[in-house]
């Protein structure tokens, strides 16, 4: 089943997402008004928001707050991803040019503050004090995750490390938008938290596939180097399998103390994707996705429910 496919369910209101988030800059500066044009056009394949959709559509919660609340994770998304660009020095998402690689660093930083905001006044337009406790909590366990990447995982390989910090990065956002959708429909406590889980699942899933993709992706569409996380020192799961392989690699060495050759990093990629590692990391996002899907059990059965496993199983094959 192809995304395109497994989206049809909710497309229309994904469109209604997006004029949700082309409106937050309305009587603005014009110029948020454009950088907001500007990243909803660029934006990706909406995988957050229509999972908050389909759970809605699943449970039958309420569509005008669950459409809220996929605007505000979007839009919450879409904040994290400026700054994130500006701290690595980004210049392309997408193949398309980022905010700062245009404007200055004050000027985006800015932009991603009032998109922050924009993302909790939608939050709170849910009306569900539960949501909005859940939305601060993410973006704290978000912002807590980059602060401890750039103090503490450069150069440290440890499945522990790796799992908390992409848990952080992008489960967490996952979590939030099937156990947000279900605080906003009529279900019981156990339904919530297979929902939760199920979002943590896949999300694990969805960020060691993007992990995956930083070693097999092209690097033109990617708009970075390939190996980027390598380059900064960052173990991702296909180099932590390596690792665990051929521990005393020396290539591997120089590139977690942070005193490795250009020539050299290409070499170890090249053996990385030789290794084994590749179908190994991927081999284990489907563990995720196979635990996540068994949490929609406890669910009415439905074609929203085969949106999600559809969408889930898009995760962990698809291709930049």
């Amino acid at each position: 089943m192809s995304q395109v496919a497994s989206l049809d369910l909710v497309q229309e209101d994904i469109r209604k997402v997006e004029e949700l988030m082309y409106a937050q800059a309305n009587r603005h500066h014009p110029e948020l008004q454009a950088a907001i044009n500007h990243l909803v056009i660029s934006g990706g394949k909406r995988v957050r928001p229509a999972l908050a959709l389909m759970v809605g559509e699943m449970l039958t919660g309420d569509k005008e707050h669950i459409i809220t609340l996929a605007a505000a994770i979007e839009m919450l998304h879409t904040a994290t991803l400026v700054h994130d660009d500006l701290i690595d020095g980004s210049l392309l998402r997408r193949g398309i040019p980022t905010l700062n690689a245009q404007w200055t660093p004050g000027a985006t930083v800015l932009t991603g503050d009032f998109i922050f905001a924009s993302a909790a006044r939608l939050a709170a337009e849910t009306d569900s004090v539960r949501v909005m406790r859940l939305f601060a909590e993410t973006l704290a366990t978000i912002v807590n995750g980059e602060i401890t990447q750039m103090f503490r995982s450069h150069g440290l390989a440890s499945r522990e490390d790796y799992y908390q910090r992409i848990y952080a990065k992008t489960a967490s956002m996952f979590e939030l938008a099937t156990g947000a959708a279900a605080m906003l429909s009529p279900v019981d406590e156990n339904q919530i938290n297979a929902l939760r889980k199920f979002g943590y699942e896949i999300g694990m899933a969805f960020q060691i596939v993007d992990d995956v993709l930083d070693f097999t992706g092209d690097q033109v569409r990617v708009g970075k180097p390939v190996a980027n996380d390598l380059r900064q020192g960052l173990i991702t799961l296909p180099a932590l399998y390596y690792i665990e392989e051929f521990p005393e690699d020396p290539r591997m060495k120089a590139v977690m103390s942070g005193s490795t050759s250009e020539k050299d990093l290409q070499t170890l990629v090249f053996d990385i994707r030789e290794s084994g590692a590749i179908e190994k990391s991927i081999g284990e996002s489907s563990e995720f996705i196979e635990r996540g899907i068994l949490e929609l059990q406890v669910l009415p059965d439905n074609p929203a429910r085969q949106s999600m496993i559809d969408l889930s199983n898009y995760i962990v094959n698809r291709e930049l």
